[in-house]
C-alpha cells in the first residue's frame, strides 16, 4: 500500500486549533499533553488513527506517534508499537520532555492513564480532556464549512422523510429507512457521544406514548429503544393517527455534525399540542435574536423557561414524567459538545460557537412536538444552519 499524509490539515487549521490549545495550556500551567483520544486525534489532524499526538507549548510543537495504519507518513510522525516507545524516541532524537504533562483523564480508561504516565515517569499530570473540549468549542473556518455541509445534506434527508413513510409503519421501520437514506447520501453512520454512560446509534424516532419514556441517557427526550442493551429511541411502536412522530437523526456527513429535529404528524393532533409546536418554534425566534457572542448560556436558558410557563406548558417543557435539565448544547465532532445551555452553567457564547437549540413538549398520549437547529454563534445573533421547514408536516393516512 502507498504512503498516505497523515496531516490532513492545511496550515492555517492546525494554527488556528494549536493557537487556541496552546493558550488554554497557559492557563492550566501545562507544557505539553499527549492526545489519544479518537475525536481530538481527528480534530488536530482530520483522520482517525491508532496511536498518539504529542504537544509542546514552549516550542509550539506537534509531534505523531503512530501504530497503525504504519502507511501514515508526514513531518515529525514516527512509527512505535507501544506508548512505552516514545520517551525513546524523544531522548535518542534529543527532543525534551517539556513538564507538567495533560493526559486526556475522562476519555481514556484509567489502565490507559496510568500505563501512560508510567511510561514517562510521571507522578502527576493535568487534565487535557478539559484543554481540548474549550477549544473544540469555538470553531475554525474549516469546521464551519464542514457543518455548513451537513447542513445542506441533512436538509434532504428530511424534506423526504413524508416520502418515506408507509401506513402500518412502525417507529423503527421508518427510522431504518431514514437511516438508509442518510447513508445514501454519505451518512458515515455513527454518532459520536462525549460522556464515560452515553450511548446511541443514527439518533431517535419518537412516536405517541414511548415519547414520554425516561431513559437512563442524558438527552433532551428519552424512549425505551427495542431492547434493554440500549434504552433510548424507537420501541417498535406503530405509527397510528393523531399520533406526533419526532425525527432527530444523525446529520454526520463528514466527522462534523448537525444536529436537528422536525416533527411529523399522521392525522390531527390536539390544538395544545399544535399550539405547543408554534411556542418551540417562537424559542428558536427569541434565542436567535438574543443568542449573540457575549451572552451567558444561562440567560437563553431563562428566556426559553420562562417563554414556557408564560404559555401554560411549563409541565411538558423539555419532558413530561421527566424533564431534561437544559435547552441546548454544543455540536461538532460530538453531538454534546460545550457550551451547555442550562441554568447552571457558567459559559458565556463567544463567536463561532457552534450550537443546537431543542425547545420540546411532551403529551403522554400524542407524543412529542418542538424543533432542534443548529446555529453559529456570531457578534448580532444565531445564524440558523438547519434550514428544513420547521412546521408541523403531515405524513398521510
Amino acid at each position: 500500500m502507498k504512503s498516505l499524509p497523515l496531516q490532513l490539515l492545511d496550515n492555517d487549521a492546525l494554527s488556528f486549533r494549536l493557537e487556541r490549545i496552546f493558550r488554554l495550556m497557559k492557563s492550566e500551567g501545562m507544557n505539553s499533553m499527549l492526545v489519544s483520544d479518537n475525536i481530538n486525534k481527528f480534530y488536530l489532524t482530520g483522520r482517525i488513527f491508532d496511536g498518539y499526538i504529542y504537544l509542546s507549548r514552549p516550542d509550539a510543537s506537534i509531534r505523531y506517534f503512530v501504530r497503525r495504519p504504519t502507511e501514515l507518513t508526514g513531518q515529525d510522525v514516527y512509527i512505535i508499537r507501544k506508548v512505552e516507545d516514545i520517551p525513546g524516541i524523544f531522548e535518542r532524537g534529543g527532543i525534551a520532555l517539556t513538564l507538567p504533562m495533560g493526559l486526556e483523564t475522562t476519555q481514556s480508561s484509567w489502565a490507559s492513564v496510568t500505563r501512560t504516565a508510567g511510561a514517562f515517569g510521571l507522578e502527576e499530570f493535568g487534565n487535557a480532556d478539559a484543554v481540548l473540549m474549550q477549544a473544540r468549542a469555538v470553531k475554525a473556518p474549516d469546521e464551519i464549512r464542514l457543518i455548513r455541509a451537513c447542513g445542506e445534506k441533512h436538509d434532504r434527508v428530511y424534506r423526504r422523510i413524508p416520502h418515506l413513510f408507509q401506513d402500518g409503519m412502525t417507529d423503527i421501520e421508518l427510522q431504518v429507512e431514514i437511516e438508509r437514506l442518510t447513508r445514501l447520501e454519505g451518512g458515515i453512520g455513527i454518532m459520536r457521544v462525549n460522556g464515560d454512560d452515553m450511548e446511541i446509534n443514527m439518533g431517535s424516532v419518537l412516536t405517541g406514548r414511548n415519547a414520554d419514556t425516561p431513559s437512563p441517557y442524558d438527552f433532551a427526550l428519552g424512549g425505551a429503544g427495542t431492547s434493554p442493551a440500549l434504552p433510548v429511541g424507537a420501541d417498535g411502536s406503530v405509527i397510528k393517527p393523531g399520533c406526533t412522530v419526532m425525527v432527530d437523526t444523525n446529520g454526520d456527513f463528514n466527522g462534523y455534525m448537525t444536529d436537528m429535529t422536525r416533527t411529523f404528524t399522521l392525522g390531527s393532533i390536539p390544538a395544545e399540542a399544535v399550539r405547543a409546536h408554534e411556542v418551540s418554534i417562537d424559542i428558536c425566534r427569541r434565542l436567535e435574536k438574543e443568542g449573540r457572542a457575549g451572552v451567558a448560556c444561562a440567560t437563553l436558558y431563562d428566556m426559553a423557561m420562562q417563554m414556557a410557563a408564560d404559555a401554560g406548558l411549563a409541565n411538558r417543557f423539555m419532558g413530561h414524567t421527566r424533564q431534561a435539565g437544559f435547552i441546548g448544547h454544543g455540536v461538532g465532532i460530538t453531538i454534546n459538545e460545550l457550551p451547555v445551555l442550562s441554568p447552571r452553567s457558567k459559559s458565556i457564547l463567544e463567536e463561532n460557537n457552534i450550537i443546537a437549540i431543542e425547545p420540546k413538549f411532551v403529551f403522554e398520549h400524542t407524543g412529542a412536538v418542538g424543533i432542534e437547529n443548529t446555529y453559529r454563534v456570531t457578534a448580532t445573533g444565531l445564524e440558523c444552519l438547519t434550514v428544513t421547514d420547521e412546521s408541523l408536516v403531515s405524513l398521510g393516512i
